[in-house]
């Protein structure tokens, strides 16, 4: 076996690893150059902020509350404890078979670089180009959805503060979307260093807003099949148990990054697993009547429970700080599509690659890519005009991120069983059953994501995700000469 096998990847390119910058390579910047690519980023993600950047883009507390509807419609009470629970031991599977990848090959081409190195020579390419548009269908779509919602929280906050004498418009609230993605452009175009500490303050106030919403609700006192029904609940785990890859799309700004990026995806799920879940009981425990916050006025039902239980002034309160965690939750995720963005555009694989690829000379990040993720979210957005339609961009960001996850997952125990070097994380033997269950479990959560949510749909409440990927993909055949990475 070859030393670049050894390192846990195989280039036939050409690399010229030394610049005017780096005229000795570090261990990581060498790894990087044996998967064949240049060092560009400065490595200024320690372990901490690594960790705590995989953590901050679930945004707990403010995924949950995007969510509430989905458990609280489809299950009741049973789906707030239940609808959570089960999906957490699937989901797991996926980050432990991510992670195994993720430091096998710790690149910012992620995911798709995985699939080109695992598949069959002969369809290499096509399975990484598969992979890299789902996974920046699901990217994109998902930093529109974090900043919607936003939108739709600072709505409800003047609705309640005005005592339902302000309701804002569709329009207005495209137009804060507007403003909350310039906002997310400036952040996501700073330097690594700063990316990095402000990671730290954004687990702070993640945690933090959690566990003071955990407290505050623990101190107050569709489908006629009920099993279909419960399934939908299922919905809320998977939309907030996203964007855990951020680790591996970041590596190349991280400090050994073969051992880092596996123990953030692990650890940074893990956490948001278990305080979704005690979130979850204490929103159980504090509603009274499930139908008075389904029929609620606000955009958002928990918006309608903590009204309940805290009164107008509690509830504005805790909102402001949900506001700002769903805020750099979407900044996050911004860096981390942006990521996405670049790593693609230098395998040449997006139109207009040249520009997408540059890095910043001043801050050493891809700015262009920032700012096409940006005007992408931002022509998403319009799409909120349309409730469904909306509902639909939601489901289809978790279709995308998933198709992705599990694309090389699927090649790992498929035709990729001998191909993959393992890295410091390693699955060992486990990595067979482990990657079984978490295809399986992908390809069920796929389908049901594609169902409507009532059984008899009509165009008000029909689930147009597969309109959208279709779109997104139909849009991408252009660039079928795609030769992998």
């Amino acid at each position: 076996m070859s030393e670049s096998e050894k390192s846990g990847g195989i280039t036939d390119k050409v690399v010229d690893v030394h610049t005017p910058h780096r005229p000795v390579l570090n261990a990581d910047d060498a790894l990087l150059a044996e998967l064949g690519y240049r060092a560009e980023f400065k490595r200024e993600f320690s372990l901490l902020e690594t960790i705590a950047f995989a953590f901050s883009i679930m945004g707990v507390v403010a995924s949950v509350t995007s969510t509430f509807s989905f458990p609280l419609v489809s299950g009741g009470h049973v789906g707030m404890v239940w609808g959570w629970l089960i999906p957490c031991f699937f989901v797991m599977t996926v980050a432990l078979s991510m992670a195994e990848l993720a430091s096998s090959m710790p690149t910012s081409a992620g995911l798709y670089y995985f699939s080109a190195k695992l598949a069959p020579p002969k369809w290499a390419a096509l399975a990484s180009w598969i992979t890299g548009w789902a996974n920046i269908t699901g990217q994109i779509t998902l930093v529109c959805s974090i900043d919607f919602t936003c939108a739709q929280m600072i709505t409800s906050a003047i609705t309640v503060s005005t005592d339902g004498a302000t309701v804002l418009s569709a329009g207005a609230t495209y137009g804060i979307l507007l403003v909350i993605l310039f906002c997310h452009g400036l952040v996501c175009s700073a330097a690594t260093s700063i990316l990095a500490r402000l990671n730290l303050f954004y687990v702070v106030i993640n945690i933090g807003t959690t566990v003071a919403a955990i407290i505050a609700l623990l101190n107050s006192t569709g489908w006629t099949n009920n099993g279909w029904a419960f399934l939908l609940a299922f919905t809320a785990p998977m939309w907030t148990l996203t964007g855990y890859d951020s680790a591996a799309h970041i590596s190349e700004e991280v400090s050994g990054a073969a051992r880092t990026a596996p123990i953030a995806i692990l650890l940074g799920v893990a956490g948001t697993q278990i305080l979704g879940w005690l979130l979850l009981i204490a929103a159980s425990f504090a509603t009274t009547s499930v139908a008075d916050l389904v029929t609620t006025d606000l955009p958002l039902p928990l918006g309608q429970l903590f009204l309940n239980v805290l009164g107008k002034r509690g509830m504005l309160a805790i909102w402001s700080l949900i506001i700002v965690v769903q805020f750099v939750t979407g900044a996050a995720q911004g860096v981390d599509a942006s990521r996405v963005v670049f790593a693609f555009a230098r395998d040449n694989a997006l139109p207009g690659s040249r520009w997408w690829k540059r890095i910043n000379p001043r801050t050493q990040t891809p700015v262009n890519a920032v700012w096409l993720v940006i005007m992408s979210a931002a022509l998403c957005g319009l799409l909120g005009f349309s409730t469904a339609a909306l509902t639909s961009l939601a489901g289809a960001s978790v279709i995308g991120l998933y198709v992705s996850y599990a694309a090389p997952i699927f090649l790992r125990i498929t035709y990729g069983r001998d191909k993959l070097v393992p890295g410091v994380f390693s699955l060992g033997k486990w990595y067979l059953p482990i990657g079984v269950i978490a295809v399986v479990w992908v390809t069920f959560i796929v389908v049901l994501l594609f169902f409507p949510s009532a059984q008899n749909a009509t165009s008000s409440d029909m689930n147009y995700a597969v309109i959208i990927i279709m779109a997104v993909f139909a849009f991408a055949v252009a660039f079928v000469g795609f030769v992998g990475p």
